[in-house]
């Protein structure tokens, strides 16, 4: 068999691998003979005439069947179901119910069910409709006036039943003794059960305290419970640790097996089975090392109970079948395995594809996940080692597996509570086989918010479950055996799902990313953060040298603004490939320079390249000539050109990404250059210039000045600079702009600026609190909050703001602030003393208002994160470029006036929105003046070519950054019209005549 070590290596070959490759290898194990197929069709169509007869026979089931996730009543009623009950407010309530069921067309839904309830239901939507609805065309009744005066507090009671009515169909109890006792009713007479105590993972120390404590209590009480036999409890790692990551796996991970280890042992001691839960991908390493720890504990040895679920769109899933097989082998165990299709198939392709990473760990189509199943559920079968769980609602794949066990039952299968009700009652209560329900304990509040937003987040329209309930799918498509399916279309991946290189399709390459969650490549990345290179940097240049660099980019115009736009375009392409090669030395001279922690330094490079590729085909575009539109013996045409010497300034916070942005830019559109960093950071600005020469920009076409305020003052008021590209400060931007002004016999000439903000997120009553959080800490807390984009005001509507500041505070004590080298690191240093003694004063200044601080060490520039209280939001009157994020409260009601009186601050960069109503998200992108408007994300990480980033008002001049008009403020445009008579008249007109009387 094979080993650990072996099975480890093997996930390690698989995890990016080619989906063919890996598809290949599992197909044979997947794939059925003639003669077993003929069974397990007829196995299956037994299987889901159960299944449709439990469809039908209750009223919960054919409500949900009536709305199914595939049409847009159903989901207006998940996503109601997601928030509603954790709005405290009676108007914001309103306002969701008036957001979900007042534009649906509950109305085409009236007499479709045989059942008299679920038409019932349907009448009462319709109503609710009537209530809160839009009432399109005018048509108000006197129904409806009747019951508006009243009706909307009932109409919030009934939905809050209707939701807690669902949240008892998805949920097993609210308690753990209300999932005992319910999990021995008639309904689920012959089922064990398997307890999770919660949904969300941890954000504070004193969540994952918390969850831990519920363990205990939940293995305490099935361990007293008098039908207790088979029974057992559910363990979510990430529920346990706040900083269940890769770059914390030296402290989190001996922290989270000595928790295992202590709950296995009293689910041992009283006879219960313990099961790891499936994560996130990237934390599959760190699960194994774990589960194989805690199986290795003295104190467990001979214990059988100890159990682990793996995924089955991973690509690594067989080899993780081999592991657990080794393991229980090593431990003389049988060690139980759940294997279930998977439960984060959307989030993980997006994080794959937003980190630029070579390949997605998961199978990119639904049949490939299921011949992987297949291929593992066959392996499990044959591991002696092993006690397989089947966890699938899929008729077809249990057919089979009945089909491969015969006569076997040392095995079970397992389903969710609430859901593929008749596919098992039979195979449990007539033909001996083992089921087990996996069963959500907790709070209707929290857990059924969590369920559904499962649903809508994985898909679920394209499950076995919900396909049944579509008419329109045949039962020859739910028996199609998915070896045969992929055969049949190749075994490609999925053609809507490009690898991330190819992203942005035959435009651009996207760049390149680097996998922190890998312990080997993190490891590398680290070691190479200490290996910086050398810069020989030329000296601090005095007005006469910027005069003299001025002169060189003046001579070098004119070749270079002749030289075609694909030779310039091919010019930045080399340059992307070229800091993608160098990658490691960029990144290391931003860790070491710029003070950036790991993570910002990759993004930094990243955007860098992006922007590299992103102007070169946008150049290839604009920059053609285009024929316009004349009388006939005429020929019009316009085409950009450079306009001169470009004075491109950027920040030392963005010392790649803005420098070279800028730069690029600029050369592109045919000017030549002179570059000035920030004093901070010219390192790193040497570094890509050299680079930028290697990459065919001619010498003379880009020129370096080193300075500060200086050396900017004579870069901008020489005459001979034909336009400037500027990212800082609003007070700098404006000294420039009127330097350009003051030369009256000056041109007038371009400012590209982009400048600062105080950049507000709202937040409202609807909004998950778990994911405020953490974008709040992202935005406010992330690069030490030294981006223009950061958050700087909180605005929470004031009823859920104690909780909200409540579990802020505990995100914030997950931070480590360090040196930006490690890369535990979270927040490192501001840029210099002086940054860090303004803002210390500042906060200093500010703390009889402090909500919460954390500590930093003693020694460097850090500047603790720390969280304001203001009044109101006009208190805030100047940008505090740091870890500081200050907090206001607003009042339900007062959406437009809470926009209003942002927009009043005269800044237009980056505004977020957490809200679930959609007419809310539509209000604010119709009043708020900002540049980027984030909802329900993060305010930061703006895309070259996705986002592209720039503010209004007092935060910038436009055009944006990264986006597809910002090349044209760097030319000019030119026409020229030419008499094409003059040299012998229109011959075109002659043949159309001819065509006209012939």
């Amino acid at each position: 068999m094979t080993s650990q070590t072996a099975a480890r290596a093997a996930m390690r070959a698989l995890h990016r691998a080619p989906e063919t490759q890996v598809l290949n290898a599992l197909l044979p194990a997947a794939r059925l003979d003639s003669a077993s197929r003929d069974r397990i069709n007829s196995r299956a169509l037994g299987l889901i005439a159960d299944l449709r007869a439990a469809q039908g026979s209750g009223w919960v089931n054919r409500f949900l069947q009536q709305y199914r996730l595939n049409t847009q009543e159903g989901i207006a009623l998940l996503s109601l179901a997601e928030a509603f009950l954790r709005v405290p407010d009676a108007d914001t309530a309103d306002l969701l119910i008036r957001d979900k069921i007042g534009g649906a067309d509950w109305g085409a839904h009236t007499g479709q069910s045989d059942s008299l309830l679920v038409n019932s239901a349907t009448w009462g939507l319709v109503l609710t409709r009537a209530v809160v609805g839009d009432n399109a065309g005018g048509r108000a009744s006197v129904l409806k006036n009747l019951i508006a005066r009243s009706g909307e507090p009932f109409v919030r009671q009934a939905v809050g039943a209707a939701m807690r009515m669902m949240g008892q169909i998805f949920v097993m109890g609210r308690t753990i003794d209300e999932a005992l006792a319910r999990a021995d009713d008639a309904e689920n007479r012959g089922f064990t059960a398997s307890f999770d105590m919660l949904g969300e993972a941890a954000r504070t120390y004193a969540d994952g305290a918390r969850y831990y404590d519920s363990y205990v209590a939940a293995i305490a009480a099935t361990g007293k419970h008098s039908n207790r036999i088979g029974h057992s409890i559910s363990v979510k790692l990430s529920a346990l640790h706040p900083r269940y990551e890769t770059a914390h796996a030296a402290k989190c991970v001996p922290e989270l097996t000595g928790m295992v280890v202590a709950l296995a042992r009293q689910a041992a001691g009283l006879g219960i089975g313990l099961t790891v839960d499936a994560e996130e991908t990237e934390r599959l390493d760190m699960s194994l090392d774990i589960i194989g720890a805690a199986a290795r504990a003295p104190e467990l040895a001979g214990w059988d109970g100890f159990g682990m679920a793996a995924q089955a769109y991973g690509k690594r899933a067989s080899a993780v079948i081999d592991w657990a097989q080794a393991l229980g082998a090593d431990t003389k165990r049988k060690l139980t395995v759940r294997l279930v299709k998977g439960a984060y198939w959307d989030s993980e392709i997006k994080r794959t594809q937003v980190e630029g990473l070579p390949d997605y760990p998961l199978f990119t189509r639904k049949s490939a996940t299921d011949v992987s199943y297949l291929a593992c559920a066959k392996k499990m079968l044959a591991s002696p080692n092993l006690y397989p769980a089947f966890a699938t609602h899929n008729a077809l794949t249990v057919a089979t597996l009945a089909e491969w066990a015969g006569d076997r039952r040392d095995f079970e299968f397992q389903r969710l509570h609430g859901m593929g009700e008749g596919l098992y009652e039979r195979m449990v209560r007539e033909q001996g086989y083992h089921c087990r329900s996996y069963a959500p304990v907790g709070g209707h509040r929290d857990l059924l918010a969590y369920l559904v937003r499962r649903l809508l987040e994985n898909g679920a329209n394209s499950s076995f479950v919900h396909q049944l309930a579509d008419a329109n799918v045949s039962d020859a498509d739910l028996l199609a055996d998915p070896a045969m399916k992929i055969l049949s279309v190749g075994v490609t991946p999925h053609p809507s799902i490009p690898l991330p290189a190819n992203l942005y399709g035959e435009e651009r390459i996207n760049s390149a990313g680097l996998d922190l969650a890998d312990a080997q490549q993190l490891e590398a990345i680290v070691h190479a953060m200490t290996k910086v290179p050398s810069v020989k940097l030329p000296p601090a240049s005095n007005p006469a040298a910027v005069a003299k660099a001025i002169g060189v980019a003046h001579a070098a115009f004119p070749a270079w603004d002749a030289t075609p736009v694909a030779e310039r375009a091919a010019c930045l392409d080399r340059l992307a490939d070229l800091m993608e090669a160098q990658r490691d030395e960029l990144m290391a001279l931003c860790v070491d320079e710029a003070k950036k922690t790991i993570p910002d330094s990759i993004a930094e490079v990243r955007e860098a390249v992006d922007f590299c590729r992103y102007y070169a085909a946008r150049a290839r575009v604009d920059f053609a000539t285009i024929a316009l539109p004349g009388p006939t013996g005429e020929r019009n045409e316009l085409h950009l050109a450079g306009r001169g010497v470009f004075a491109c300034i950027a920040p030392w916070n963005f010392p790649l990404a803005i420098f070279v942005g800028q730069v690029v830019a600029a050369l592109v559109a045919g000017n030549t250059v002179v570059a000035k960093p920030a004093p901070q950071t010219p390192r790193v600005a040497a570094y890509a210039v050299a680079l930028a020469k290697q990459a065919g920009i001619p010498d003379g076409a880009l020129q370096l000045v080193i300075g500060g305020a200086e050396a900017g003052a004579a870069l901008t008021g020489d005459a001979r600079v034909m336009g400037v590209a500027f990212t800082g400060s609003t007070g700098t931007a404006r000294a420039i702009a009127r330097s350009l002004l003051d030369d009256e016999t000056r041109p007038l000439v371009p400012l590209i600026a982009e400048t600062g903000g105080l950049n507000a997120m709202i937040v409202d009553s609807t909004a998950l609190p778990e994911q405020v959080v953490v974008d709040v800490v992202t935005s406010a807390f992330r690069s030490a909050g030294q981006r223009c984009s950061a958050l700087r005001l909180l605005l929470l509507q004031e009823d859920i703001a104690d909780k909200t500041l409540e579990m802020l505070a505990g995100a914030m004590d997950t931070l480590t602030v360090g040196a930006p080298g490690d890369p535990r690191t979270d927040v490192g240093p501001v840029i210099d003393k002086a940054a860090h003694d303004k803002l210390e004063a500042y906060r200093q200044s500010m703390k009889s208002r402090w909500i919460h601080t954390t500590s930093v060490p003693p020694e460097g520039n850090f500047v603790a994160p720390t969280a304001i209280r203001l009044d109101k939001i006009s208190d805030m009157t100047s940008e505090w470029f740091g870890p500081l994020l200050h907090v206001v409260t607003w009042k339900a009601g007062t959406l437009d006036a809470t926009i209003a009186a942002i927009n009043a601050s005269g800044y237009g960069l980056t505004m977020g929105l957490h809200s679930r109503i959609a007419s809310t998200s539509e209000r604010v992108q119709s009043l708020a003046r900002v540049g980027n408007l984030y909802i329900n994300r993060s305010m930061i990480g703006a895309v070259v070519g996705s986002q592209p980033f720039g503010g209004e008002g007092l935060s910038g001049t436009g055009f944006k950054a990264g986006g597809p008009h910002y090349l044209l403020r760097f030319a000019t445009e030119r026409t020229v019209s030419i008499d094409t008579t003059s040299a012998g008249g229109n011959a075109s007109l002659l043949s159309i005549e001819d065509a006209a009387t012939h």
